[in-house]
């Protein structure tokens, strides 16, 4: 237990001091008017509360990714853990930091808009390309995440004979409708709710495994298991452990949601509470099933067996009325169940609004919104019909170089403005050097190569693009948008 407390005291003291640092070196102007006020349109413009675009934006960037990545990172044992804390606080939160506050300055633009002004156009068009992709994939995952999960759930404790095609269908029917109508009626009126549902819900599983008699948290680890592999499949905890636990630590998915809060966030100010606070929330979240994992099946081999038996999904099934009971369980599940329906929905809206920006379609009227959004719904649905292991396995490598390209795209803005790149720039080189490796190694998804030369060329790559990335943006400067000048000429007219 104490081991856990030590984890979650870091994650909350990496808010308050490396936090801090990282919003000081960004430089926020709490007098500049944010998109919110400067382009609101009713639809996806609108300001709304600190707490409320918080909770918002810990919902969106959830989804299953911090339950199921570090329920599969725990088959590596405590190290899962330990790369949860140091991902979160010097990767993850600032990934999404940026992500963020760079689209704040860059008037709400998406994830692809802000990586071509500072990369270029062709990193522009790649984006484009991955975030679309990368969108898709995601929104498959937390259709057909939950639909199984809600479909065995009801089938067993209910005694009914639902089908998981049916709820596919229900759960396609609501991202639709809350993909086009306005952000404030139903992401901003209902998550927040959702978003203190699942803290609670977190909170009183690891409470339950704390008190418990039948269950000891972490107890028959030793420290020096936090730098062991521990996976019983001998699957090398490099690079796959940092690819496997995505959102608990880093993620790109990320990248492409913090914009939704970006477009309703009322000042720069709360940028950190916001973007950097959300992740450490993550983290915590992480953290909470990376310990109900190894402490409540009791040993790694059992947890194996659980996870061979029914995937993640099986796991939290298993604690969640193992430890709450039938009604406790049922809350707890239908907790974690929110995650990537509250995910999946702003998948879409992110997909829709990429496209928009891409072919320069306003989105305040209900038919341009149908245009951008329906042919995205006809690809997902297509794509439902592909084997859940292998889109997962394609949505972990896409997730992981889509923040690896926020990052390059965070560097090279900070390289323009002669500020402290290395923030970013470091676990950029770290987190590319993992995707090469990754997609060298892996045989199932890449080349099969051995991870030695894997590795080598890895590190010559990332080191190669970090040369390339500095040379093209340091002292190059940066020339404001004409709407971030009108912006700052309004704020000096109102201050004055």
């Amino acid at each position: 237990m104490l081991w856990f407390l030590t984890c979650v005291a870091a994650l909350i003291g990496g808010y308050f001091i490396y936090g801090a640092f990282i919003e000081k070196v960004f430089g926020i102007n709490a007098n500049r008017q944010t998109p919110a006020y400067t382009k609101t349109d009713g639809v996806d413009y609108v300001p709304m509360s600190t707490k409320k675009v918080y909770l918002v934006q810990l919902l969106n960037i959830a989804g299953v990714g911090p339950i199921f990545g570090p329920i599969m990172g725990a088959l590596y044992g405590p190290a899962a853990m330990l790369w949860i804390v140091i991902g979160c606080i010097f990767a993850g939160a600032v990934h999404d930091y940026f992500s963020g506050m760079l689209s704040v300055r860059n008037g709400g633009a998406s994830v692809p808009s802000i990586t071509g002004r500072y990369l270029g156009n062709g990193a522009k068009h790649f984006m484009n390309i991955f975030a679309i992709v990368l969108l898709l994939l995601v929104g498959v995952v937390f259709v057909s995440a939950p639909a199984g999960m809600i479909t065995n759930l009801v089938n067993d404790q209910f005694d009914m004979s639902i089908t998981m095609t049916s709820m596919v269908v229900i759960i396609f029917a609501y991202y639709i409708i809350a993909t086009i109508v306005p952000v404030d009626k139903i992401i901003g009126r209902f998550y927040p709710l959702f978003g203190a549902l699942l803290i609670f819900m977190s909170v009183g599983l690891m409470t339950a495994v704390a008190v418990s008699s039948e269950h000891t948290v972490m107890g028959d680890f030793q420290f020096s298991d936090m730098f062991t592999n521990m996976n019983p499949n001998d699957l090398p905890l490099w690079p796959a452990l940092f690819i496997t636990i995505a959102c608990g630590a880093i993620s790109g998915f990320h990248a492409t949601q913090s914009p939704l809060m970006a477009r309703c966030m009322e000042n720069e100010k709360n940028g950190r509470f916001v973007f950097y606070g959300a992740m450490i929330g993550e983290g915590v979240i992480a953290l909470i099933w990376c310990a109900l994992a190894l402490s409540f099946f009791g040993s790694i081999d059992s947890l194996a067996e659980a996870v061979k038996n029914g995937g993640p999904g099986n796991v939290v099934y298993s604690a969640s009325f193992g430890l709450l009971g039938v009604f406790g369980g049922i809350l707890a599940f239908l907790g974690v169940v929110i995650l990537p329906i509250t995910s999946g929905d702003t998948a879409f809206r992110s997909s829709r609004l990429i496209l928009a920006e891409y072919f320069n379609m306003e989105q305040k009227s209900l038919r341009n919104r149908l245009l951008m959004a329906l042919p995205l719904f006809v690809l997902g649905g297509i794509l439902t019909q592909v084997d859940f292991g292998i889109i997962w396995r394609y949505f972990g490598f896409a997730n992981q170089s889509t923040a690896v390209m926020m990052l390059w795209t965070a560097s090279a803005y900070l390289l323009r403005h002669n500020k402290l790149h290395w923030i970013t720039t470091i676990p950029a080189m770290f987190m590319t050097t993992v995707c090469i490796t990754f997609i060298l190694n892996n045989s199932s998804l890449g080349f099969g190569l051995p991870m030695q030369i894997s590795t080598l060329v890895g590190i010559v790559t990332t080191l190669a693009i970090t040369a390339y990335v500095i040379r093209i943006s340091k002292g190059k400067g940066e020339r404001e948008l004409p709407e971030e000048r009108e912006t700052e000429a309004k704020s000096q007219v109102k201050n004055a």
